[in-house]
């Protein structure tokens, strides 16, 4: 039995699910979020919990019960808390801006790179070399995120680019004169 499975989901105050016929609507204080579920999982709701149970222990039902919990569980989550990915800036000259809803990042090409937000998506630029990537649903804060980072990925030798926060860089050595 799924570990992450077969754990109960509760549903936290302010926060409204409706689970029709594999189509689930979480909303909340931040927004709402909608998500078709696998056809085969039986998602049922009682009092404040909602339980993922999978129809038999064949494969393709194993790998799908976890999942859908915690997609529903990160939806939950979304709508009440929200989702953030930290970005930083490392290099001699880079540094971000944000004009209106969108960033501007110099990161060492010829010409600056915009970057617009998608819906739902928000940006924050607390410092020059430090994004903030808000939003309610985890899948596309990340995606965005990733987005952002392939602008210019850190590079091995000096560590320089766009990485998340925390994120470790494994350098390499330069070349060895002789």
């Amino acid at each position: 039995m799924s570990r992450i499975g077969r754990k109960p989901i509760t549903i936290p105050s302010g926060v409204e699910v409706k689970i029709t016929d594999k189509h689930v609507s979480v909303k909340g204080p931040k927004g709402t979020l909608e998500r078709d579920i696998h056809k085969e999982m039986n998602v049922t709701m009682t009092d404040n919990e909602i339980t993922v149970e999978r129809p038999s222990d064949n494969k393709t039902h194993r790998s799908l019960h976890g999942t859908t919990r915690s997609i529903i569980a990160n939806m939950i989550i979304g709508v009440s808390e929200g989702y953030t990915k930290t970005l930083e800036l490392v290099g001699v000259g880079y540094r971000v801006n944000k004009t209106g809803q969108k960033i501007v990042l110099n990161v060492g090409y010829s010409h600056p790179v915009e970057v617009e937000p998608e819906a739902n998506i928000e940006f924050d630029v607390p410092t020059q070399t430090q994004i903030i990537v808000k939003g309610i649903d985890k899948e596309r804060v990340g995606a965005v995120a990733a987005n952002i980072r392939s602008v210019r990925l850190p590079e091995p030798y000096k560590g320089k680019g766009i990485k998340y926060a925390g994120e470790r860089i494994i350098r390499k050595e330069g070349k060895s004169g002789k």
